[in-house]
C-alpha cells in the first residue's frame, strides 16, 4: 500500500493504492487498485519488470495529480 502523510503535525493518512501480485504459469500478474483509476492489471514474465511497470504507472498518475493541483491553486489565486 502507498500512503500520503501530511506534514506540519497532522496525523492524517490516506491509502492511495493497493497492489496485488500473483505468480502464474506464464509469469506474473499485478493488480493496482485506486479510488481514482479503479483497477489496472499488468502482466510480465519477470517480476522486476512488472514492478517497474507498476511503479512507472503510479509515478505518472501522481505527477498528473500534482500538476492538476498546482494549476487549480494558481487559477484560484489569480481570481482573488
Amino acid at each position: 500500500m502507498f500512503y500520503i502523510i501530511q506534514e506540519e503535525g497532522y496525523n492524517m493518512e490516506e491509502t492511495l493504492y493497493n497492489i496485488e501480485i500473483h505468480k502464474g504459469d506464464n509469469g506474473f500478474l499485478g493488480k493496482l487498485f485506486s479510488d481514482v483509476d479503479g483497477v489496472k492489471e499488468f502482466k510480465n514474465e519477470y517480476l522486476d519488470q512488472l514492478l517497474r511497470d507498476i511503479t512507472l504507472d503510479i509515478q505518472l498518475a501522481l505527477d498528473e495529480f500534482s500538476n492538476r493541483t498546482t494549476e487549480y491553486t494558481e487559477t484560484q489565486e489569480t481570481h482573488r
